[in-house]
């Protein structure tokens, strides 16, 4: 399940994925060893100016002149932060729209705060209107997509417009012309990942935080960039939003149909879990995996009929790919690349950032650099190292004598290590559709289930009532407050009959991300470290929550080897989402390799990438060749490279069980996410006592291997 829209407030207007901390004097630079300091104060990497001519951008004398100035003002105990902050300043100036040489040399030598009270007080002002803007115009975004994003009522095509429309788009760039952003910057200059790296483990809480408002405005992206790259991610979702499969209407080769026949699955997140499901029917189930199979694949290279795509007109054989209405075969017009073309407009709206992004000059660099603050090859490393582990083929053959059968395709979703996967859909959705009607009776709930996860009762009443609950369009996501006055929202579909199992399911992840929010907004220390590191350890809270929806629902787990099987289970989950995090990897440096691609071509790209995972990873393991159901995610088309934080969340999530063993859940959950916006390894050292890796997994998936046998 997706995080919807984890634009939090450096997003909005650095691009950074920013979150929070608490007060201790004295500024970053203090504990920054000498090493580091001497590169800080060479030439950083040219800034952008737009796309500006030399001759509007400033000269590298300027900036020494402006150094020189405030060094014989305030001396040498300045010297690092003055060089660091006019460096980074004077590469963001626009001398048509900021002012001329002059201009820029007075404003250094009228706003330099020195560290102290001074520096302390404006770095309390800035912070707190940061909270106060971002807050509320996350907020207006969140009540004009209402529409559009809940089950709620008919969409007109103004409400499309409205949930395309950013508030902040043009708060950016406002920043920067009343000069705030300038004033920020001189004070409270960027500091690159890899001095935060090095130097973070020594900082304070102060230092952290004053670090973390150097990450807000690192760019200087005009407005309308800003608001083309929301479009496209708008239109994208709302595409992937009602991208739904009326089941009752998949027949085969008898005319019959396996499923319900009022279930409508959206793609590719129920018709995943629909599969998953039917690990547990004895009679139908490999029938109804095989035809979801053959859904999937039609979508993926796009030869589903469009007739078909959230429309029940028709009967559908995707085996066949023939149509029907009233016994009579109508002739089939496949969905023209569509899938392909919103990808393609993705693509072309963010590489419009590039220019203006000086530190991080692509997406991939913006995602992985910034946003999960780990390099692209460290992650790849990470998945190759799981992926081409000797486990996986013993975890394989381990399914395969479970199911008595070879492995085909699909079983990358195999779901009977879970207790859930021996108890029938039906039975589970009969029991959350009795105990929540509608979303409302799930919120009042949730102090019952908090508090069974270990949370004391006062705080579970208190993320009560900072969370609310609606019925969503999609398949459900989690939307966090921007500002400690708002609400996070848990949105999860919930039919007229009631809240079925696997929007059960999904709202106790999404509970999971509400929880982390909240804690993350209100018990860390700072409004500027709010968060957990990146979207990958969100994630991976949310699945803590989610492997224990069925003790929620009072269903006891009494296999003696539940721990071993959970391994296993989270290794086959880990093994298979680090596959498709991979083709979308793969797949963006195809498209900044061949950025005139139309969308044909881009659809050939990916299929062709999602065949060479899987001829590379998975091929030895299932056996069948050129499969392409690696390219089915839905992330990869409206919130694309989302995907790698699952895999990075998966590999957090077992470290952090291992750890929470035997401990209270919300106990340790509200200790680790006090914790703020550290970089990652240093949070999960603080966490859990070491860097985040794979080893705990392959180590435990070896012992639980020894032990469940067939």
């Amino acid at each position: 399940m997706k995080k919807l829209l984890f634009v939090t407030w450096m997003t909005m207007l650095a691009g950074a994925c920013g979150q929070k901390a608490k007060p201790c004097p004295e500024c970053p630079k203090a504990a920054v060893p000498t090493a580091v300091r001497a590169k800080a104060a060479d030439p950083l990497p040219p800034a952008d100016m737009g796309q500006l001519k030399m001759e509007d951008k400033m000269e590298q004398g300027v900036a020494e002149r402006a150094i020189g100035a405030l060094l014989t003002k305030y001396g040498d105990r300045e010297k690092e932060r003055i060089s660091r902050g006019v460096l980074q300043a004077s590469r963001l100036w626009d001398v048509r729209r900021d002012g001329d040489v002059k201009a820029f040399e007075a404003f250094c030598a009228a706003n330099f705060v020195p560290d102290g009270d001074a520096r302390e007080r404006l770095f309390e002002r800035l912070h707190r209107n940061l909270e106060i803007m971002l807050g509320h115009n996350a907020r207006v975004r969140l009540d004009l997509s209402r529409i559009v994003q809940l089950d709620v009522g008919e969409i007109l095509p103004v409400d499309k417009i409205f949930a395309e429309f950013n508030p902040s788009a043009h708060l950016h760039e406002d920043l920067y012309t009343n000069r705030i952003a300038f004033i920020t910057i001189l004070n409270f200059p960027n500091f690159t990942l890899v001095e935060k790296k090095t130097a973070g483990p020594a900082w304070t809480r102060r230092q952290w935080a004053y670090a973390r408002m150097g990450d807000v405005f690192t760019s200087r992206v005009p407005a309308k960039v800003r608001q083309d790259i929301d479009t496209a991610f708008a239109q994208a979702d709302d595409y992937i939003s009602n991208y739904n499969i009326y089941m009752g209407k998949v027949v085969d080769a008898d005319g019959k149909s396996l499923f319900p026949a009022d279930m409508k699955l959206i793609t590719h997140w129920n018709l995943r879990d629909e599969l998953k499901s039917r690990y547990a029917d004895a009679r139908d189930g490999l029938k109804a995996q095989k035809q979801i199979y053959s859904v999937m694949k039609r979508i993926i290279d796009q030869s589903i009929p469009e007739a078909v795509v959230n429309k029940g007109d028709f009967t559908w054989n995707p085996d066949t790919n023939k149509i029907f209405k009233d016994g009579k075969e109508h002739a089939v017009s496949p969905e023209p690349d569509t899938r392909y073309e919103f990808l393609l407009k993705t693509f072309h709206a963010v590489v419009a950032e590039d220019p203006y992004s000086p530190g991080h000059p692509t997406y991939i660099q913006r995602v992985f650099d910034r946003e999960l603050e780990y390099t692209e090859k460290e992650i790849e490393a990470l998945f190759v190292k799981l992926l081409s582990s000797p486990q996986v083929a013993k975890v394989g053959k381990l399914i395969e004598q479970r199911l008595g059968r070879k492995l085909e395709p699909f079983d990358i979703w195999y779901d009977g290590f879970k207790t859930r996967s021996s108890i029938p859909d039906a039975q589970l959705s009969a029991q959350t559709r009795k105990l929540y009607p509608t979303p409302a009776a799930f919120h009042a709930d949730m102090p019952r289930m908090l508090g069974q996860l270990g949370f004391a009762p006062d705080k579970a009443l208190f993320l009560q009532t900072r969370i609310e609950v609606d019925p969503a369009r999609g398949a459900g996501h989690a939307w966090g407050a921007e500002m400690r006055t708002d609400k996070s929202h848990l949105r999860t579909r919930v039919s007229k009959d009631g809240m079925d199992y696997k929007g059960y399911n999904i709202a106790v992840h999404e509970l999971g991300h509400n929880v982390e929010q909240t804690l993350t907004i209100h018990d860390v220390d700072n409004y500027m470290m709010k968060g957990v590191p990146n979207t990958a350890f969100t994630e991976a809270w949310a699945f803590i929550f989610q492997r224990r929806d069925l003790s929620l629902l009072g269903v006891k787990e009494g296999n003696p080897l539940k721990d071993q099987l959970g391994t296993l289970d989270n290794f086959w989950s880990t093994y298979e989402i680090m596959g498709v995090s991979l083709v979308d990897m793969k797949v963006w440096r195809w498209l900044y390799a061949h950025p005139a691609a139309d969308r044909t071509q881009l659809k050939q790209a990916v299929i062709a990438i999602a065949m060479e995972v899987w001829n590379q990873y998975f091929a030895p393991v299932f056996g069948a060749r050129d499969e392409t159901l690696l390219a089915i995610y839905s992330h990869m088309i409206d919130y694309p490279l989302y995907l790698p934080a699952y895999p990075i969340g998966h590999v957090a999530e077992f470290q952090l069980e291992q750890f929470i063993r035997g401990k209270k859940l919300g106990i340790e959950m509200a200790r680790i996410c006090a914790q703020g916006r550290l970089v990652p390894d240093l949070w999960m050292q603080g966490a859990v006592g070491a860097t985040l890796s794979v080893d705990p997994t392959l180590a435990a998936t070896e012992e639980a291997l020894k032990v469940v046998v067939e």
